[in-house]
This record gives structure tokens, sequence and C-alpha cells, in this order.
């Protein structure tokens, strides 16, 4: 029978993980391909370049790159705004299946100003990111394993450095000749091909000519008349005042056996190996199998205690009793700062509401990294729209407590989180603005982010409340004592700091491994895509939340102890100051982050993510502990 249960369950992990390991494939339902018949234009689009040095993008005009006649700039949506995307037109302009060699694309002589502005980016190491039919543009590289297996990176290095044999003076060089490789799926019945792969070698070379310089000029170090192509052998460019630099490029098309709507694979499947996966689930599985096991302690007492309470016969011996029942007269006692609390409790749902329905979006397809910014829009507009269910739960709690300043505490609920993060986002975006990067959120964005706030999520917050205001009065299980009962000194493992420490653990430990990935793919410029995985890190979150708040509330109630309203939202919520430590601990291991004002938006950055995780984790806990006291004081005879 055991076997049985076991091996059941073993069929449920394969197909949950099978489930999670083909979820990438999908693809945003209604983008449909696009055809390319022999001789089609491909236009190539630049976006912004990005470094994991500075995390300040910036647009690709920003330095003197070659330029088309007219910049023409694409539409954005609000999530690429807010991720510093600058999607424009590019000089680079192939035709489909048509090979192209040493294409010069413009030349141009550096002053003191244009070579500086090179050499920072290269000092910084910027990566160029350029878009071609959707998709970016990735550099292959061969890793030194034993597989001899291919990575992609986004984008190509502005340049490098690096010094001339013989020398100890470093110089800049940049690459100025970028090998394209287009690859193409064919249509067997049609000549008609679709594009699924963007590759690019960078090189840099030091161009030579015969003569003056004009438009019928050939190169004599990339000639495709005497099939000439650059090699890695070449010449450098180098950086300097008053040198000159020739753009040029080369394109060739491969046929691919990829399907179109496979064409993400290779941007995706270019993690970490196996063995993190195998971490992830085997993680997932411990803190499932300790959880249930505390749960399983946690009935087996509360059986006992609720049997014992309701047999006791005599008055005497309901006196000598001690534990949770005797705090039945103040557990249900309106707590210090109720109305904070109550705003607090509904910020929390509502960012419930939004992960949630966030998370499902991004499990059916909709929210595919094909859809650039995507993700970031879809929070925005489910947290304005959410804002209904935080108002609806603040008020109904309020009216519980007792409290008639119904304006107030709405007002409270639609201002105090959100005005928070977006004073520190405001002062994060001046510090952007302030070094000229396209990560600065212009003010059209800045006014559509108020009007979302103003617009969309004031208004919900208020019919929410008034919705929640006219429900019934939640009625509490037992009477409430008119004098309140002193509370017995509590040993030093009951400390309020202590347990409320102590009840973070678990819920961080049950995201840190996922956690490691996220901040991977925001800040070294990953794809994230494994919703699959993180919608059961959710879950496990969930449960790990609600189970630590349960037994340490118990705990507290056991030991005579009835206030435990602000401590069970505290308990869960102080997993958000591990994040913030775990955060803190990878910048400092993981990132090479120089400039201050780098720094300061990592940390402040961070800081928004642990406090919208404090206000979820602790409205899991409070929701967890407050249906828990309900249900044990319900289930016993009060006299």
């Amino acid at each position: 029978m055991k076997n049985n249960i076991c091996s059941w369950w073993w069929i449920r992990i394969s197909c949950v993980l099978l489930f999670v390991s083909s979820s990438h494939c999908f693809y945003l339902p209604g983008v449909a391909p696009q055809d390319f018949q022999k001789g089609d234009l491909l236009k190539v689009k630049v976006n912004k370049l990005t470094s994991t040095k500075t995390q300040l993008p910036y647009s690709y005009y920003s330095i003197p790159y070659c330029r088309p006649d007219n910049i023409i700039d694409s539409a954005e949506n609000l999530g690429e705004v807010l991720r510093g995307d600058r999607i424009e037109n590019s000089p680079y302009v192939f035709k489909m299946r048509e090979p192209q060699m040493c294409n010069v694309v413009c030349r141009l002589t550096l002053d003191k100003k244009t070579a500086k502005a090179f050499k920072e980016k290269i000092n910084d190491e910027y990566l160029v990111n350029m878009i071609l039919d959707n998709l970016p543009l990735v550099v292959p590289v061969r890793r030194n394993d034993l597989e001899q297996s291919v990575v992609y990176q986004h984008g190509f290095h502005v340049g490098l450095r690096g010094q001339y044999a013989g020398t100890k003076d470093e110089k800049h060089f940049i690459n100025n000749h970028l090998a394209f490789t287009v690859k193409y799926h064919k249509d067997e019945q049609m000549d008609a091909a679709r594009i699924v792969g963007f590759e690019v070698k960078p090189f840099s070379v030091k161009h030579e000519y015969e003569g003056q310089w004009n438009e019928k000029t050939r190169l004599t170090s990339c000639d495709p008349h005497a099939k000439r192509t650059v090699t890695s052998n070449e010449n450098p460019q180098e950086v300097d005042d008053k040198k000159e630099i020739i753009f040029t490029y080369d394109v060739e098309f491969q046929e691919s056996d990829v399907k179109w709507a496979s064409r993400w694979d290779t941007y995706l499947l270019m993690a970490d190996d196996q063995i993190h996966w195998f971490s992830i689930v085997n993680s997932l599985m411990i803190v499932l199998f300790l959880s249930g096991m505390v749960a399983m302690i946690m009935l087996r007492t509360l059986y006992r205690d609720i049997s014992k309470y309701n047999q006791l016969e005599t008055q005497e011996e309901a006196q000598e009793e001690t534990g949770w029942k005797l705090v039945h007269g103040d557990v249900f006692r309106a707590p210090e700062n109720s109305d904070l609390l109550c705003v607090y409790v509904g910020t929390g749902v509502q960012f419930f509401g939004m992960t949630l329905v966030t998370m499902i979006f991004a499990l059916l397809g909709f929210l595919s990294p094909s859809n650039r910014g995507g993700l970031m829009t879809a929070m925005l507009l489910l947290w304005a729209f959410m804002g209904i269910f935080g108002g609806y739960t603040s008020a109904r709690l309020y009216k519980m407590f007792k409290g008639t300043e119904l304006k107030t505490i709405t007002l409270k609920t639609a201002f105090i989180f959100p005005g928070t993060v977006f004073a520190i986002f405001f002062i994060l975006n001046t510090l952007i603005w302030g070094e000229k990067s396209s990560g600065a959120v212009p003010f059209g964005t800045m006014f559509a982010l108020v009007f979302l706030w103003f617009g969309i999520s004031v208004p919900l917050v208020f019919l929410g409340s008034y919705i929640g205001f006219k429900k019934p009065t939640i009625e509490d299980p037992v009477k409430t004592n008119k004098i309140a009962r002193q509370i017995p000194e509590q040993a030093w493992y009951m400390n309020p700091a202590f347990s409320i420490l102590i009840g973070g653990i678990l819920p961080f430990g049950a995201v840190f491994i996922e956690l490691f990935f996220i901040l991977t793919s925001i800040w070294l410029h990953q794809f994230y895509y494994i919703f699959g995985f993180l919608f059961i890190v959710f879950v496990i979150l969930i449960i790990t939340c609600v189970e630590i708040t349960i037994v340490l509330c118990y705990f507290q109630l056991c030991s005579e102890d009835y206030s435990w309203w602000w401590r069970s939202y505290l308990t869960s919520g102080s997993s958000a100051l591990y994040l913030f430590l775990y955060a803190a601990f990878y910048f400092f291991t993981k990132l090479d982050i120089t400039k201050p004002v780098s720094g300061i938006l990592y940390f402040g950055y961070m800081l928004i993510a642990s406090y919208a995780f404090f206000v979820l984790t602790g409205a899991i806990g409070f929701y967890a502990c407050f249906m828990f006291t309900r249900l044990i004081y319900s289930s016993v005879k009060i006299d």
C-alpha cells in the first residue's frame, strides 16, 4: 500500500515538472509569425545599452554610433519604459536570404568628447542590444566544459581593453565590425521563411583603404570582391582623439530546423545546469515535509486540548486548568494601532491578489519574454484593479474593531503603501535622471503611473471599503471582558522580538533558492521564464507562512499572552528582513557594481521588493492566525 502511495506521489510530481519544463515554450496568444520572401527588407532595431557593473541603461544613440537619416522611436508599453528600453531604427538593413559582405555603415573621426564617451562605455563593460523580428541579438560563447556547450550572451560589448605586444599601456578598442548570422526556418510548400535566430560575432578591426575616402572607396582590410573577410587576427581599432573608425558588417543566412514557435528556446534554455532544478525541488520537498510534520503535531495537540477542556465538570477543575482557554475573554480584544493593522492587512490582500493573478497569466504564456515589458505592465495594472479587495478587507476588519472613521482608514489603505513606494521610486528616478540614463522614467510615463494610482486604484479602494463596511460585522466566537487580563511574565524564548525573528526563517527558507534565480535575471540581465517552479514556490511559501504563524500563535496563547494580532502579522512578515539581508549578501558576492549611484539603486529597489514581500507574507500570516483562533475558541464550551 505504501509503495502504491509513493508511486502515485512521484507520478504527480513528474506531471507537475513536465508541465513546468514545457511551460516556457508557450507564446503570447495572438502574436502571429511573419513570413519573409527572398529579397524582403529586414530592418534591425537597436535597443538600450546595458551593463551589469552600473545597472544604468542608456539609449543606443547616446554614444556616437552610425545613425540613420531619421531616428524613429518604436511604440513602447509601460513596462518597457520602466525597464529603460528605448527601441529605435538603425542603419543596419538586410535583404532576406541575400548574404552581404563588408558593407560600410559609416566613417567616423573621433574628437576628445566622442572618444571619451566610447571609453567610458568600454570601461563599464556596456553591451549593445539589437532586435530583429522581435528576437534579441545574442553572441554565442563556447563554455570550457567537457561538453564544450554553447551559451548565449545578450548583446555584444561596445569594445574591450588591451595592450599592444611589448607595451604596458592599456588601450581601448572598439568592436566596429559585426558578423551577423540570421537563422531562418523555410516552409516546404512555400518559398517564404520565418526568422528563428539572430546572432553576431563582433570584431575590432582597423580598416585600411587606398587614396582619399569617398562613397565608392573599397576597403583593403575587408573586400567582398577579393573575398577577404575579417578575422580575429586583424589589427584592432583603437579609440582615441582624432582616430578614424569605419563601421562595417557582414550578414549570412543559415537554414534551421528550429520552428518559429520554439525559436525562444535558445534564449530561455541558457540558464544554469540541471543541478539547480534538482536543488529547488529538493528544497521545496524538505520544507513541505517539515511543514506537514508541524501540522500533524499541532492537530494532535489541539484535539487533545479541546477534548480535555470540554470534559471539565467542576469550576475548581476549570480554575486549576491553564493554557489558551484562560484568555478567552481577552483574545479578541482590539490591539493597539488597530487602524494601521487594518491598513496593512488590506494592502497585503491587494498584493496577494496581484501576485496570484500575475502568476496565473504567466503560466498560461501571456507574459512570455517575447512580450517585452508585459510582466511589469500586468503587475501595475493588476495592482490598481486589486484595490477593491484591499479596501474591502481593511473596512471589514476596521468595522470588527468597532471603528467609525471609515474615510480615514480608506485613505490610509489607498496611500500608505503606494505612497511610500512612490516616494522611494521618485528619489531613485531623480538619481537616474541625474546620470542621463534612459532608465529615467519620462514625465508622460510618470503621469500614467499617477493616473493608475489616483484614477483607478484609489476609487476602487473606496468602492471596496464602502462594500466592506456595509457588510454585517464579523462576530467574535466568545465575549470580550471589560477589564483586560494581566499577561504573566513570559519565558525568554517567547519574547516578541525573538519569536518574530525566528518565525521569518522558514518562509524565507522556502524561497531563497528561487530568489537567487530571480535576482540573477533582474541584475545580470537574464530572462526569467520558470513560472511553473515559481508558482510551486509561491504555494509552499503560503503553506509555510500559515503553519509557522499558527504554531507560534498557539504557543503564545498557551503561555497566556493574548496580544497576537500584530505578532501574527510580523511573524511571517519578518521573512522580508531575511530577504533584504540576502539581497545585501548577493550584492557583495555576485555583483561587480562599483558606482555609488548604482549601489543606491540596487538597495533602493530591493528595499521596495522587501517591503512588498513584508505586506504579502504578513497578511497571509495574519489571516492564518485569525482563522485559527476563531476556530479553536468556537470549539470549546465557554460558560
